[in-house]
């Protein structure tokens, strides 16, 4: 999705593009993904900016692409069991309202008018009517459709090389069937972002931080919104590398209701875990219990693209002249992506850029960085 974002506003800028990706479109991390559009999981700060203005181009891009992209501006809610949890909801939306996030308390006595089917016994919430989805791999699709005759996709091809100058500057890359020539290349890799830089000589310290998604049988709309516990946000924020799950439940246009979210640091395992998806259930029934009747008809994983800091790497790496980072977005890949795209496109054309990327520099985690 962020390569897709890039190549599309790239060629909308008048440069001729060419992604070139081992798999097809959307074969890896993106097509593993809930698709989810979130500011409400993110404290004040780069992200933050990068969410708010990617919410403002994913409304423009869903009036431009087909709506077989199943963009759908739900909102989110998040909510509390205990009152203890509520504060820490209302201190933590305080905040982002400060930076132009619009969050609305919901009393526990109104939680049902926005999701009947939801536990009864909860303390209250937070509505955010920023939050979106989207379907990501037709998302992806779509995108790179829209940007037309000026971006060529190289599928099949896994780059195992770049190609650079005396001086050191990138020049293209090499994949298995010939050499590809341009003066910049972007490692939109995603959890693969770390090997390709090395390919460059550089460490960027990408990690693959593995999640898990039940999916149940197609059900009439019975959860409305995306739904997620408080502690899906400390999870998100968690440096540890063990197994974490926090209760996410939304429904899609489609029927099934996609079921969330566990994070752990295994590498690029994709071995069926029984336990984590018995601990996706049960904490999902608990926020649902009609859930608990329902048949799940298929389990997938997938690898976010993790960063020791949990921020993204964007913009040119001033160790190696011509090349730009576009990767590390963890979780937040298919949300961030038009900012993302937006930021690599303005770097690329010597635009004005419409946020600060220092927070995102990609040599932030270099020793004289």
């Amino acid at each position: 999705m962020v390569g897709a974002a890039c190549a599309y506003f790239a060629a909308r800028a008048g440069l001729s593009v060419t992604v070139v990706d081992r798999g097809p479109v959307a074969g890896g991390t993106t097509g593993a993904g809930e698709g989810n559009l979130l500011v409400s999981d993110k404290e004040p700060g780069p992200e933050l900016e990068l969410a708010l203005l990617s919410t403002e181009l994913w409304r423009e891009l869903a009036d431009m692409l087909p709506p077989g992209i199943e963009y759908e501006p739900k909102g989110g809610l998040v909510v509390a069991s205990g009152e203890a949890g509520l504060r820490v909801l209302r201190d933590f939306a305080a905040g982002q309202e400060k930076a132009g996030v619009r969050a609305e308390e919901v009393p526990a006595e109104r939680l049902e008018d926005l999701e009947p089917h939801l536990a009864p016994g909860l303390a209250g919430g937070f509505h955010y009517p920023q939050d979106a989805q989207v379907m990501p791999a037709l998302a992806a699709a779509h995108l790179l459709r829209a940007a037309g005759d000026r971006v060529c996709l190289r599928l099949g091809e896994e780059v195992i090389g770049l190609l650079t100058t005396a001086d050191g500057a990138v020049r293209g890359v090499r994949t298995a069937a010939g050499e590809m020539h341009a003066g910049h290349v972007v490692n939109a890799a995603g959890a693969w972002g770390g090997e390709f830089a090395r390919l460059a000589g550089v460490e960027l310290p990408v990690l693959p931080r593995r999640g898990f998604v039940l999916v149940t049988e197609p059900l009439p709309r019975v959860v409305r919104h995306k739904v997620y516990a408080a502690d899906y946000v400390a999870d998100v924020a968690s440096d540890s590398a063990a197994l974490g799950t926090s209760a996410v439940v939304e429904g899609t246009a489609a029927g099934p209701v996609l079921i969330g979210a566990s994070r752990e640091r295994v590498g690029f395992d994709r071995t069926l875990s029984t336990e984590v998806l018995r601990r996706l259930a049960v904490q999902a029934t608990a926020l649902f219990p009609f859930l608990a009747g329902v048949r799940a008809i298929r389990t997938y994983a997938g690898f976010r693209p993790y960063l020791p800091d949990h921020l993204p790497a964007i913009g040119p790496d001033p160790r190696v002249p011509g090349l730009l980072h576009a990767c590390g977005h963890e979780g937040a890949g298919v949300g961030l992506a038009p900012a993302t795209g937006l930021l690599i496109a303005r770097s690329l054309g010597g635009g004005e850029l419409p946020l600060d990327i220092g927070a995102f520099s990609p040599v932030r985690f270099a020793a004289d960085g």
